[in-house]
């Protein structure tokens, strides 16, 4: 073990992102997963770049816009990186209703009536397809010298008997392996359908219940979204409930009615009052946590990452 060394837990976005920020700085890092990426809850995200459900405010928007500008880079190699940039609306959404940051997203405007009835944001976002886009990370992570070790890691001081540094990026795992009563699951399920022909992103949050609205074209399929149910553990897909995400988008895009379904898919977001990203000393060397980001960990992943890296080799 020396002083290099970094075991990073936890193998969705965010824990791959960070793995890859530290590699590159030099540190000797390993990601210890208890499932490939594939299998966590980034793999089933829709991958849309907005800062959704997501504290503290006066720091989400910093992660935000670094990730953006990132997104941005990336989606010039699309179709290794998985990045590309769509245009879309975000419908029943003003721009006095968003934070600071909205005003500094390139392109970001009122819709026209044309583009959506009622108030609604036009924008030119990041669309990640994340299958593709966590293969890339983690072969960039390799490039850099890390290693990728699925193993189940029982506590945190596992991870201090083989490096001084770790940085704990369990997500929805966190509430256990932590462990944070604050972290919840916050539950969402998608319809996968072949594409009729939608080629833009529509999203639209309903602040008053657990249903979201979204339809996003990906290269496999358009996904249909969605739900956001608060301490629901359950990842069967629920047939009513499917049946019931293809009605609404079908109301936005009525071609959606009589689109062949591909696949039925649930993801637990790790869900918390606020992200902990902090430092603490434990098990004789640093602790970094970087957990707890609900359903926006694809739009600050890269910004969580630098100040995690940050935090993990900033001297004592």
């Amino acid at each position: 073990m020396g002083d290099d060394d970094v075991v990073v837990v936890g193998s969705g976005v965010i824990g791959l992102t960070t793995a890859v920020v530290l590699a590159e700085r030099g540190r000797r890092v390993r990601v210890w997963a208890k499932e490939p990426a594939e299998g966590t809850t980034s793999a089933v995200a829709g991958g849309l770049w907005w800062p959704y459900r997501i504290e503290p405010d006066d720091l989400v928007g910093a992660w935000s816009l670094h990730t953006l500008d990132v997104y941005r880079e990336l989606a010039h190699d699309g179709g290794r990186t998985g990045v590309r940039m769509v245009e879309g609306v975000q419908a029943q959404t003003r721009l006095d209703e968003l934070g600071p940051w909205a005003a500094r997203v390139p392109g970001l405007r009122a819709a026209t009536p044309e583009e959506c009835a009622g108030p609604a944001l036009w924008a030119r976002l990041p669309l990640i397809d994340m299958p593709t886009h966590l293969a890339w990370l983690r072969e960039r992570l390799v490039a850099a010298g890390g290693v990728v070790q699925e193993r189940t890691v029982g506590g945190l001081g596992e991870a201090f008997a083989e490096a001084p540094v770790v940085v704990n990026c369990s997500g929805i795992g966190a509430r256990t392996l932590v462990p944070d009563d604050d972290v919840r699951p916050v539950r969402g399920q998608l319809v996968i359908v072949e594409n009729p022909g939608v080629s833009t992103w529509y999203g639209r949050v309903d602040a008053t219940s657990h249903e979201v609205t979204y339809l996003l074209p990906q290269p496999g399929g358009l996904i249909l979204g969605g739900t956001s149910r608060e301490g629901d553990w359950s990842t069967v897909p629920d047939p009513v409930e499917a049946a019931d995400i293809v009605r609404r988008c079908a109301r936005v895009r009525p071609e959606v009615a009589g689109a062949r379904v591909i696949e039925h898919r649930v993801g637990l977001r790790p869900g918390r009052s606020a992200v902990r990203l902090e430092r603490e000393t434990a098990g004789g060397g640093v602790l970094v946590h970087n957990y707890g980001h609900g359903g926006a960990g694809v739009t600050v992943a890269w910004g969580c990452a630098q100040e995690a890296a940050r935090l993990a080799t900033a001297a004592s």
